[in-house]
C-alpha cells in the first residue's frame, strides 16, 4: 500500500491523502471510523459495481460503528443525468442524509463524477471521498476535484469543483476488470504521459506485455506516476483557468464522438481516437514530430485501443458536437496540442484556435485505418 499526500490546490494549503494498493477500501473504512465515529455514510455506486463492492464495504462500515448505507443507480454514460442526480438527492433526503454526511464515491469515472456533483450541492457541500475501481478512474478521474452530469447536446456542461476528502484506489477491484476496461484506462495514461511525463511515455511503451496482463507492480507504478503528474498540474491551475487544460489532450474530439455515436463509443476508446486525431492538428500547428504521432498511435494499438473513428460516423455531426463544447471560446474551436511526447506548449494559455476545415480535414483522415 502507498499513501500518496498530494497538495491540490494553489489557493488552499491542504493536501489530499491518496492511497493505492490492495486494500485500500479497508484504509477507507478505518479511517472513516476514526475521524466520523457513528457518522452517516452514503456510499454512491452503480448497478455494476454496487452489489460486488457496495454492499460487503457497507456491511465492514457498519461493523465499525458507522450508518453506512448503500445508493445505486443504472450502470453506464446514459445515466450521467441530471435526472439520476435528483434521484440520488431523493435517495439521500429518504435516508436522513444530514450536513455532517459523507458521500463515497464507489466505481468508475461516472459514479465519481455523478457522487461527487451530488456532494458538491447537497446542503451546499458535503464531504466525499473517491473510492475508483476502474484503471482509467484511478489514474485520471478521482484525482482533481471536477464532478459534472451531461445534457443531451454535450458532456460534463453541468458541474462544479469538489475536492475530495480522501482517494482509495483498490488495486483488488482491478482484478475483475475486462481487457477492455483495461485498455480504457491506459488510454488516459498514455494521455498523461503525452502531455506531462516522456519518461512515463517509455515506461508505457516497454511494460506493454506485463501492463494488459494486469501484473499487479507494474499497474500499482502506472497509476502512482498518473496520479502525481495529475496533482502537481491541479494543484497550479485547480480551476482549469490556464495550464490544467493540457488534460485536455484528445478530449474535444473525444467528447464529440461520443455525442455523435449516442455513447456507442465509450469514453476510453474515444479518447483514444481523439489523441490520434489532435497529434495530427499538432503535427500541423505546434511542430509535434510525425514519428511521435506515429509512436502514440503504436502504444495505443498495441494496448488494443481503436486508434481510427468510426467510418459510418457523420462528420458535420462531430463538427457540430465540437462546436458545443464548452471548451470553444468566444466562437472558436480550441484544441489542447502538445509540442514533442511529454511537453505541451509553454505560457499559461496551452489551447490552439484552429480552424474548422482542418480539423474536418483531419477527422476524415480518421476515419481510413491507413492514415498515418
Amino acid at each position: 500500500m502507498q499513501r500518496l499526500d498530494l497538495r491540490v490546490s494553489a489557493t488552499r494549503a491542504r493536501s489530499v491523502p491518496i492511497h493505492v494498493g490492495p486494500g485500500a477500501l479497508h484504509t477507507l473504512v478505518r479511517d472513516l471510523a476514526f475521524l466520523s465515529p457513528g457518522g452517516r455514510v452514503a456510499v454512491v455506486s452503480d448497478s455494476n459495481v454496487g452489489p460486488r463492492y457496495g454492499e460487503p464495504l457497507c456491511e465492514e462500515m457498519r461493523a465499525e460503528g458507522l450508518a453506512a448505507f448503500l445508493i445505486t443507480f443504472p450502470a453506464g454514460e446514459a445515466s450521467k443525468t441530471r435526472e439520476t442526480k435528483s434521484r440520488l438527492e431523493e435517495s439521500l433526503f429518504e435516508q436522513g442524509a444530514d450536513r455532517q454526511t459523507t458521500v463515497v464515491a464507489l466505481g468508475g469515472g461516472v459514479t465519481g463524477d455523478l457522487a461527487g456533483f451530488v456532494a458538491a450541492t447537497w446542503h451546499r457541500g458535503v464531504p466525499f471521498v473517491q473510492a475508483p475501481t476502474s484503471l482509467l478512474a484511478m489514474v485520471d478521474a478521482a484525482v482533481g476535484g471536477k464532478t459534472a452530469v451531461n445534457l443531451p447536446g454535450g458532456k460534463n456542461l453541468v458541474g462544479s469543483f469538489h475536492q475530495p476528502v480522501g482517494v482509495y484506489a483498490d488495486l483488488s477491484a482491478l482484478a475483475t476488470l475486462g481487457p477492455e476496461d483495461l485498455a480504457a484506462g491506459f488510454g488516459e495514461a498514455v494521455k498523461t504521459a503525452v502531455v506531462a511525463d516522456g519518461a512515463l511515455f517509455q515506461r508505457l511503451e516497454a511494460d506493454v506485455p506485463s501492463l494488459v496482463r494486469g501484473e499487479p507492480d507494474a499497474l500499482l507504478g502506472v497509476i502512482v506516476s498518473c496520479i502525481r503528474v495529475k496533482a502537481r498540474i491541479v494543484a497550479r491551475d485547480e480551476r482549469e483557468s490556464g495550464r490544467r487544460a493540457i488534460l485536455n489532450f484528445g478530449h474535444t474530439v473525444a467528447h464529440a464522438l461520443e455525442a455523435t455515436s449516442g455513447s456507442r463509443l465509450a469514453h476510453g476508446p474515444a479518447v483514444s481516437v481523439g489523441m490520434v486525431v489532435e497529434s495530427r492538428l499538432a503535427a500541423r500547428l505546434t511542430g509535434f514530430p510525425v514519428r511521435h504521432v506515429r509512436r502514440l498511435r503504436s502504444l495505443l494499438d498495441r494496448f488494443g485501443l481503436p486508434t481510427t473513428a468510426p467510418a459510418g460516423l457523420s462528420t458535420d455531426e462531430v463538427l457540430r458536437a465540437i462546436e458545443r463544447d464548452k471548451k470553444v471560446r468566444d466562437g472558436a474551436l480550441r484544441f489542447s496540442l502538445p509540442a514533442r511526447i511529454g511537453r505541451m506548449p509553454s505560457g499559461k494559455d496551452v489551447t490552439h484556435a484552429v480552424e474548422a476545415d482542418l480539423v474536418r480535414a483531419v477527422v476524415e483522415e480518421a476515419k481510413t485505418s491507413t492514415a498515418r
